[in-house]
């Protein structure tokens, strides 16, 4: 008795885990399928057919397959059929909205822990619009551990395109409320790479009023547009095809330059990559000189530029004696792992140990 008494404790502790709508789904799958047995057992009672027969009998009136009868039925065994009709098809229609109901609540909730991913981020990129453009900047950003959010409107793109653990938001770009959804407030950058220019003059004038701070880059199709995305807000535009055009020219006028700066623009066979990292105030580098900081040998990378925190003006290939401030933004070359300690052990304040 106690064995038994365990199991049924166990057995009512699963079914109440498994929450309401689960559990009627799985009482009224079972109530289905004890019918479809019954049925049997019940043509076989009353008509004395085989029980294979009033199996198949049953299964044709619950799916309203519309199969003539089996055998001929007397009127009890068409009572039989319309008791069971009556029963069948309604707990199916109960089952069917469940799993409905499951179904929208499920993707409810993967909305909503998505968007409580989204709430968590700071300094993330918002890219609006996954076309062509929007799929490769992802891909980038994803290779350089950058946190970004999609906004796409396109159900289809969504599903197909979506799926490999990229934070989204399915809506219009040009909706105020879907960007402030996507964190518009603490965002570092917006790429708007939706698929015409006028939705882009859009979406840039609705970022800008939202956050003048933000960084925009701005995609245009038609060259003619570039003043105009421009004036409405963004700091940089990009017309593809034009970049395009330009990669040609580079590979085929200077192929060996080309061949270096995709190893390092594509972290290739040297393994490199050109980053810029922004100094704060009262990290180790603050204050230092690139020869007093003994940069080369710490940090085992190449700085290349540096931008004065208070002109924004960019200084090429600093000799030793130039001085490194908070607020400066050093551009530097080296590996993955060399620019993440230069970020964390240079260029933040460090706690005392």
């Amino acid at each position: 008795m106690t064995f038994f008494r365990a199991i049924r404790q166990r057995l009512y502790a699963w079914l109440i885990g498994l929450g309401q709508t689960r559990r009627e789904i799985l009482i009224g799958t079972s109530l289905l399928l004890l019918l479809l047995v019954g049925g049997g057992f019940a043509y076989q009672y009353i008509e004395g057919w085989s029980w294979v027969d009033g199996f198949y009998m049953t299964f044709i009136t619950l799916t309203t397959i519309g199969f003539m009868e089996v055998h001929a039925l007397s009127n009890a065994g068409r009572l039989t059929t319309v008791v069971i009709g009556i029963i069948g098809i309604g707990i199916a229609t109960f089952v069917i909205a469940r799993l409905a109901q499951l179904l929208l609540a499920s993707d409810r909730l993967q909305r909503r822990h998505m968007q409580e991913q989204i709430d968590r981020l700071n300094n993330h990129y918002i890219i609006c619009g996954f076309g062509r453009v929007g799929h490769r900047l992802a891909e980038d950003l994803l290779r350089a551990d950058r946190s970004f959010v999609v906004i796409e409107r396109d159900e289809q793109v969504i599903q197909n395109e979506l799926l490999g653990g990229m934070l989204y938001l399915a809506g219009d770009a040009e909706d105020d409320e879907m960007l402030r959804k996507a964190g518009i407030d603490r965002a570092e950058g917006v790429i708007v790479a939706l698929p015409d220019d006028s939705s882009n003059v859009f979406v840039t004038l609705t970022v800008r009023e939202l956050n003048p701070e933000v960084y925009i880059l701005a995609r245009t199709v038609d060259h003619k547009n570039r003043s105009k995305l421009l004036h409405a807000g963004a700091d940089k535009v990009i017309a593809p095809s034009e970049v395009g055009a330009d990669r040609m020219a580079q590979v085929i006028l200077r192929p060996n330059v080309d061949q270096f700066m995709e190893n390092v623009l594509h972290t290739g066979a040297l393994s490199l990559q050109i980053e810029e990292v922004h100094v704060v105030e009262g990290a180790p580098l603050d204050g230092e000189t690139l020869a007093g900081s003994t940069f080369r040998q710490q940090f085992d990378a190449v700085v290349i530029g540096i931008i004065d925190s208070d002109t924004r003006e960019m200084k090429f290939h600093p000799g030793p004696s130039d001085l490194i401030e908070a607020g400066d933004i050093l551009i530097v070359i080296g590996d993955r792992e060399m620019i993440r300690r230069l970020r964390d052990q240079g260029c933040k304040p460090q706690q005392p140990a």
